[in-house]
This record gives structure tokens, sequence and C-alpha cells, in this order.
């Protein structure tokens, strides 16, 4: 398994302080991107919190996903949740150890009381001591909030004093973007009173068996039932116990609303939202507590074409930071359809350069402050189509195509609505649920002309070499 060292560097720690008047709460920041280009400590917001028991508790349960691993629980090295300040509000994300699920607190701007909210993505610090403070926390007496350094630790402060590494592998970078990918496909499919919303998820089920197939539910009367099928409007709940950090929450929730895919007959991700005063709180679950979102393949048709890298680069430069991206609006400006932007959007939500906000429907822009192309250069099925293409395993004859790989040939046949099947194991266990298989995108790329032997081609096939690439499995 591929992995890398994100360091974090902060001026200090954050802390809760007592000021004469009132409490603060400092929330430092590492280096991230702004409009104004790279920043070892940018600063988004100073002013008040409207709800500030509310907002402490958002962050302690983003806080807690980070620190999670929900599967084959250890304790792992945590990665600080990461900020982003989309000029209209501030939204903190992080992403389990597991890689299963993804979190997102949205402070919008009737959460806050303040100056204009900046724009960029950063890390924050979330130390334990913080945690402490930030549980401790009653009433709505006000709060100040700042995020990033003030003026004085701007001019004061020399190099950073508190510094943290932590091991990220490459599968939690693909996780972290395929999590955006499936939610850009979930419509709402349910939606709860508060009350209502604390009498359900009281109610599941705190551990399941290992291997137990998922619980679905679906919407009756004002409340969800659960059922062991997936019926017409049902969502996938696969470990319910993954929604333990919404307990965060629960008592100040006015709503909960659930999202999802039209089922298919298999396991599936879900979104699960909860609505706070001014914030929302956002759990989305990978189909199964066994398995992370990063093998999940909805961004391999968007990396496989250099017409999307080409259409990225050019929609990314159109990009503002704004809270929501409207697709059409981009089309007419890049002189693209609106599918093409779609596809670059994919593209670039696997480089960590937009979000997917279930609640309004819509791309936002962010930078996460990591090298997230890496997942792309190491991505194992994009990795393994090159190196097929590369030594002309592939041959097309109409709709059917047919690849070697270990020594054996697999047929792949393109059905009238475009999609591709194939004999190979992965696709007899998927049915193309996981994305394609390598085979199959090995012929996608093919049909599309897909350039091979560029320099990042060449790096990705040289990263698994000729004899492995084409000796492996039917993945």
């Amino acid at each position: 398994m591929t992995r890398s060292v994100q360091a974090l560097a902060y001026a200090r720690p954050s802390a809760l302080e007592s000021l004469g008047s009132g409490r603060l709460l400092g929330l430092e920041t590492s280096g991230g991107l702004t409009p104004r280009g790279a920043e070892a400590r940018p600063r988004f917001f100073t002013g008040f919190l409207s709800s500030p028991q509310i907002a402490a508790r958002g962050l302690l349960a983003v806080a807690d996903v980070a620190a999670a691993r929900y599967y084959q629980r250890m304790r792992p090295a945590s990665l600080d949740p990461v900020v982003t300040g989309n000029g209209d509000r501030l939204r903190f994300e992080s992403f389990s150890g597991c890689g299963g699920v993804y979190a997102r607190l949205d402070v919008l701007s009737a959460g806050l009381d303040g100056a204009e909210t900046g724009h960029g993505t950063t890390n924050v610090d979330v130390n334990n001591p913080l945690r402490e403070a930030l549980s401790r926390i009653t009433g709505d007496d006000p709060l100040h909030l700042r995020v990033g350094p003030d003026e004085l630790a701007v001019t004061t402060l020399d190099g950073p004093v508190v510094e943290k590494k932590v091991p990220l592998p490459d599968r939690w970078l693909r996780g972290f973007a395929e999590a955006q990918v499936a939610s850009a496909g979930f419509d709402l499919r349910a939606e709860l009173s508060g009350a209502e919303a604390v009498r359900f998820l009281r109610s599941l089920p705190r551990t399941r068996a290992r291997g137990a197939a998922p619980l679905w539910v679906v919407p009756s009367g004002r409340t969800l039932r659960p059922t062991t099928r997936p019926v017409p409007g049902a969502v996938c709940l696969a470990g319910p116990d993954r929604l333990v950090a919404l307990e965060r929450v629960l008592r100040h929730a006015t709503a909960l609303r659930v999202y999802g895919p039209v089922p298919d007959g298999g396991p599936a991700p879900s979104a699960w939202e909860v609505e706070l005063p001014g914030m929302r709180l956002t759990l989305t679950l990978s189909p199964d507590s066994a398995r992370g979102f990063s093998g999940e393949g909805g961004v391999l048709e968007a990396l496989a074409t250099d017409e999307a890298a080409g259409d990225a680069e050019l929609v990314s430069v159109l990009l503002a930071w704004e809270p929501r991206i409207d697709p059409a609006d981009l089309a007419e400006q890049a002189g693209l359809s609106v599918d093409r932007v779609r596809a670059a959007l994919t593209r670039l939500g696997t480089a960590g350069r937009v979000g997917y906000d279930v609640a309004d429907a819509a791309y936002f822009h962010r930078e996460l402050p990591y090298d997230a192309d890496r997942a792309e250069r190491h991505n194992p099925r994009l990795v393994d189509a090159r190196a097929l293409l590369a030594h002309g395993a592939v041959a097309l004859d109409g709709d059917l195509a047919t690849v070697v790989s270990a020594d054996r040939r697999y047929q792949v046949r393109e059905s009238a609505g475009g999609r591709l099947n194939c004999t190979c194991a992965w696709w007899a266990e998927y049915r193309g649920r996981r994305g394609p298989c390598k085979h199959a995108l090995a012929v996608r790329m093919a049909r599309r002309g897909a350039a091979v032997g560029t320099p990042g081609d060449a790096g990705a096939v040289g990263a698994v070499g000729a004899p492995a690439s084409l000796t492996g499995g039917a993945r």
C-alpha cells in the first residue's frame, strides 16, 4: 500500500480561552491555498458563533470521525479536519481512518456573526485539550471564533511551534474523492422531524455481526422503518453504528434528511444530514463498514481520457471558491457541454479541488491541502489499464473487444446504453456497481484514443511493471 507522510505545522495549538468580554475559540491553521495563492497560516474568519454549544458539538463530531476506524478498530493517527471558507459559510470536513465515513459540518451565514468569511482551504488543529474544553461548553454565552492567526500572531510568531506528521495512504485520498462522486448521485429519500430523528437514530442497533447483510430503511409515515431488502424507496444503512458521531448534536436537531441512490439490488452508500440552528452536520457512509470508498471506482471513467484532463484544467481556472458551482454557468464560460463540465468536476474531485453538498445538490470549490493528485497517479485499476494498453493487450472489433491478461482472454462488450460488460471475475461479482474493471477501463481508453506513453502514464506503468500488470487478477 502506497502512503506518504502529511506534515502539518501550526503557529501554536488551538485553544478555548477566557477573555474579559467572554470566551475565544482560536482555531489555528496550517498551510493552505487561498485566492492569493499558498499561505503558511491563512485567516478565514473572526467574529461570533450564533449557537456556540451546537457548533462546539458539531466540530467534535467531525473530529470524532477523523480519529475513528469503524472496521478493525484501533487507535490510528488522526489527520486534523479540513476547513474551507466559501465566502458565506465555513465547512469543516474529515474522513475516517478506515476510509468508510466522510463527515462535514457546514456553519452557514445564519450561524456566523462577524466580518465576511474568507476564501480558501487548510487544516485546523484539533488537539485533545481543545476537545476537552469544547465538550464542557454549555449554554449560549457569547463565543468569539477566530479561524487563523490573529494580527499579533502574524507579526510576532516566527516559524511553526506545533508540528504533526500523519501517515496518509493513497486509498485514503482516493476514498475522500470517491465519497464526493458517490454523493453526486444521491437524491433526497426521506425527511424526519427533529423528534422523530432522535427516536429513530436511538433505536438503531449498536453492533452488527461481521459479515451480516446490510440494513435498509424505508419511509413509513413520519419515521423510517428497517427492512432486510432493497425495496423501492429504500436507503442502505450499512453499519448503523457508524452514525454514532451524530449523537453529539441530536438534542439540537431540527430535522434529519436521508439521501441515497436508486436501489439496484446491492449495497449502496448513503448520506445522513442533521439540520441544526444555523448549520448542518452530514455523515456519508460507504456501502459496507468493511469496505471503504477507495475501491468504488466512480472516478475512473473521468480519469481515463485526455479530454477530461484538458477540460478539468480549463474549468479549474474558472473556479472562484464558490459555495455552489453551477455546471451550466461553467459550461457557458468554458465553451463546453454540461456533460463535459460534469466529467471535469469529477476529475477535479479526485484531486480534492471540489466537494459535493447533498443539501444544495451542488459541487463547491475547495483545495485540499495535500497532494491528492497522487491518488490518480497510483490508482491500481487505472495503472493496470494503462499497462494493458501500453503492451497491446486490447483488440477492438466493433462492439466487442478482447483483452489478454495473465494468459487469459477476456471479452468486453458494449451494450446499447454504452455500458461495458466483461467476462472477468470482478465484473461477475460487482456488475459495474464499483466502477469498471481494468479490462473494461482499458477498452474505454482505447475507444476514446487515450494517449499512452505520456510522462504521467509512463511513470504509472513503470510503477507496476509490464509483467505484474499483465499477470494480475481480474480486478
